[in-house]
């Protein structure tokens, strides 16, 4: 089987090199939006652009109207069909373009709404940002990927002849596949191990775009998300958890299959010996929502209980967040200021098995949840894990770990203290949890289960039409007995 894998970010093409590796009865081709060479110097013929520009405004009329949100699938497609032949971005770039947008976003029906001086109403620079993300973020449709028809109904392109087209990343990988699957009718399985949509709402808190620019792309990623969820044959979520965001964005129970993000972590043995000291080994971004601060007033209590215990801290401030790290380090030296080792800010890990290697308790408290796949390397390490019930917590530890309320310091101390202070329970917790991680996250398990879903995508393909002389009675009954009539020639 002829398999394209589209991927985007570094850690999906780690991921996807294993899944190459481990699936060598299939020949895979791999792409990568960003890689592809862009077709520049191409003009679109005057139908076509007045055609292409009346589809781009249709695109942005869904995205600031509601009402129109119906129209985005087929605009995005009429948009495909004109990137083929190359010029598409070049027209999006073009003032045309640019009045096109104007018109639509600033006569819609939620600006007008706004009313003047209303931060939600779009200027003049808001137009020109916009429709430079736009372009950027629409350049995958006309990558030169498809190919065309040539004399004899042959396809050339680097999806030509494929049989399923596998999508692990965001926007520019589901943009590929959905092209795909229009133009050439590939199958479409998406992977999802962190949900695009939602990093998007996400990362747009501290874009430096103004509101109605953010309204503008978050309607394009929420109204894209909905139609690869439509459109795609398969959707292998990494968690329960995510499985439930996409049922909520639109997705249908029947199609999703759950798949635990491999990892090669699982042959790896376990950590060796606990440190001297009881030590906590506290993981995460340092925001308002990675839960540091909570866990700075539980340490102040576990200090109460356990004088000889430290704490450090592995993260860094995401962008806009160094005050919040400023606030923390003033917390910890208000709190434990006699005591300057009572706490170390050590930043964002080199290597994540040394924070196993140098804890006796691993603590995630942020209030968003933390990645599963952080998670059980956690798991792996043979550490016992305390986290708050938040995400996909509750699935990835099930029994073999400590689960607090979120934002709340006194049960976070409570359940800290309490391995801290009991040898034994941490063995268990932590070789149960190294076994639980190793039965979900180990390769095998995912390798079969992509194995079986090609399978089961290609078999959804359409049987090619059967040849004309196959069809019943083309030929008259004599031909097939032997007994041909006087005057009919013997074949």
């Amino acid at each position: 089987m002829r398999i394209a894998l589209v991927t985007e970010s570094a850690a999906s093409v780690a991921w996807s090199d294993r899944l190459v590796t481990s699936l060598a009865e299939h020949e895979f081709v791999r792409l990568s939006p960003a890689a592809e060479p862009r077709r520049t110097g191409t003009l679109l013929g005057r139908r076509r652009r007045r055609t292409a520009l009346a589809a781009y405004g249709e695109l942005v009329r869904a995205l600031v109207d509601a009402r129109a949100a119906a129209g985005f699938a087929p605009a995005l497609y009429a948009l495909a069909e004109a990137g083929r032949s190359g010029g598409l971005p070049a027209l999006l770039r073009s003032g045309a373009a640019v009045r096109t947008l104007e018109q639509v976003w600033l006569g819609s029906a939620s600006a007008i709404a706004a009313g003047p001086g209303d931060a939600g109403v779009p200027l003049v620079q808001d137009v020109l940002v916009a429709a430079d993300l736009l372009e950027q973020v629409l350049r995958p449709l006309s990558l030169p990927l498809y190919g065309a028809k040539g004399a004899k109904g042959a396809r050339s392109g680097a999806l030509s002849g494929v049989d399923v087209c596998h999508v692990v990343g965001g926007a520019p990988s589901v943009l590929v596949a959905l092209t795909a699957k229009r133009l050439l009718g590939l199958p479409m399985l998406l992977t999802e191990h962190s949900l695009h949509l939602r990093e998007r709402y996400r990362g747009y808190r501290e874009s430096p775009y103004r509101r109605p620019v953010r309204a503008l792309l978050l309607a394009f990623h929420r109204l894209l998300a909905g139609e690869a969820y439509a459109q795609a044959g398969v959707i292998t979520p990494g968690s329960a958890f995510d499985q439930r965001w996409q049922e909520y964005c639109g997705a249908q129970r029947e199609r999703i299959r759950v798949v635990y993000e491999a990892t090669p972590l699982a042959d790896e043995p376990p950590v060796g010996t606990e440190p001297e000291r009881p030590t906590l080994a506290w993981l995460g971004p340092m925001e308002p929502g990675g839960g540091l601060e909570p866990m700075l007033h539980a340490f102040a209590l576990v200090r109460e209980e356990l004088p000889d215990a430290v704490l450090r801290v592995h993260g860094e401030a995401s962008a806009g967040a160094s005050g919040y790290e400023a606030h923390c380090r003033a917390l910890a030296k208000r709190l434990f200021g006699a005591e300057r080792d009572a706490v170390s800010f050590d930043g964002a890990p080199l290597r994540l098995r040394s924070v196993h290697e140098h804890a006796t308790v691993l603590v995630f408290s942020g209030s968003e949840g933390v990645r599963p796949q952080l998670l059980a390397a956690s798991q792996l390490s043979g550490r016992p894990v305390v986290a708050t019930d938040a995400g996909a917590a509750r699935e990835v530890l099930g029994p073999t770990g400590l689960l607090v309320p979120v934002g709340e310091p006194a049960p976070l101390a409570a359940a800290c203290t309490a391995l801290l202070s009991d040898e034994e329970r941490r063995a268990r917790l932590g070789h149960a949890g190294r076994l639980r991680a190793q039965e979900l996250y180990a390769v095998e398990p995912a390798i079969d289960a992509f194995r079986a879903l090609y399978l089961e995508l290609a078999a959804e393909l359409p049987a090619p039409a059967p040849e004309p002389d196959s069809q019943p009675f083309s030929r008259p009954a004599e031909y097939w007995v032997g007994a041909f009539p006087k005057g009919v020639p013997v074949r």
